[in-house]
């Protein structure tokens, strides 16, 4: 038991180190580059943060367990946006840019909802024999992910405000290595969080679901959150909001995309609340461009975030 709680504390310690390094990494390449931080955020940051998904919900597709991949990708996006933007927004509110309302906040929304329509059609419509992601859906996902990406990088209008501020200049190979060692640092680091936590849970005997939607989704959202709050310290907010919503569609596009071709995903495991605590999240940040100080996720938001997740997480311990 003392060597599994010492193997959290070093992963946690690594997690942060790493997540250092990846901002500081990715900043400089987006300066290099000339693409803006939101890009950077959402692509590299994005991807390397959602790596320790990756591997989680694969390997539970792998072994037949749909809670592990499903549970551990629906906890990650709610983590994501309310607690993480949440606590980011409160260390330094987070300004939305005209792309991100006319594309990205839209786009992550209409991901989530395709992900409930296809994964509920029966519920919902009747259609199907039952509610699961099936292996053409799953492919489809993975085909819309590569059109997103490529839209991305098409549409990118180059280096925002916050960039000019920054007078900072790294060589580009300097930033490249910084960047690989920061990411290879988050994932080290999550993975030895998530292996310990499971093993502390599993002692305790809670069920799969729970611990994919909470243990899971809170340890490979280890990296968003320490790579996000040093964003945040460092006045890199695009950054920050490119990180989350990219780690929330490459969850929902890439990674059950592929767990899905790999084994169809069941979504009896996920009940009502769930699925609107994912959908109220995103919903959030959408309102979050009108409402209060527009155009930025301000203080007030992020509590409102902060409080939303307490309420959905204190559900989740009720109902075990």
């Amino acid at each position: 038991m003392l060597t599994t709680i010492l193997i959290l504390i070093a992963g946690l310690l690594l997690v942060v180190f790493g997540a250092d390094w990846l901002v500081d990494g990715a900043s400089a390449i987006a300066r290099k580059m000339k693409i803006s931080e939101f890009v950077i955020g959402f692509t590299i940051v994005g991807f390397g943060t959602s790596c320790p998904e990756l591997v989680v919900s694969v390997t539970g597709a792998l072994k037949g367990i749909s809670d592990i991949s499903l549970g551990n990708v629906i906890g990650s996006n709610i983590f994501n946006t309310l607690l993480i933007l949440g606590l980011t927004a409160l260390i330094m509110p987070i300004s939305i840019t005209k792309a991100n309302k006319q594309r990205d906040i839209p786009m992550t929304l209409l991901i989530t909802f395709l992900l409930i329509f296809c994964g509920m059609s029966f519920s919902l419509l009747g259609i199907g024999k039952g509610d699961n992601l099936s292996r053409i859906e799953g492919i489809v996902f993975l085909v819309l992910f590569l059109i997103y990406l490529y839209y991305c990088f098409k549409t990118d209008t180059g280096a925002v405000e916050e960039e000019k501020a920054d007078a900072k200049d790294e060589g580009l190979l300097k930033a490249v290595l910084l960047t690989l060692a920061g990411l290879a640092g988050l994932i080290l680091g999550g993975q030895w969080f998530v292996n310990s936590a499971v093993e502390l849970a599993h002692t305790l005997g809670v069920s799969d679901k729970f611990i994919a939607i909470t243990l899971l989704a809170g340890g490979t959202s280890l990296p968003e959150l320490a790579a996000c709050i040093v964003a945040a310290a460092k006045n890199k907010g695009q950054l920050a909001l490119g990180n989350i919503l990219g780690s929330n569609i490459f969850n929902i596009l890439l990674i059950l995309g592929v767990s899905a071709t790999i084994c169809p995903i069941t979504f009896s495991g996920i009940d009502f609340v769930d699925i609107v605590a994912l959908l109220l999240s995103i919903v959030l940040v959408w309102m979050s461009s009108y409402t209060f100080k527009k155009d930025k996720i301000d203080r007030y938001e992020g509590v409102i975030f902060l409080l939303v997740f307490i309420a959905y997480y204190t559900w989740l311990f009720i109902k075990l």
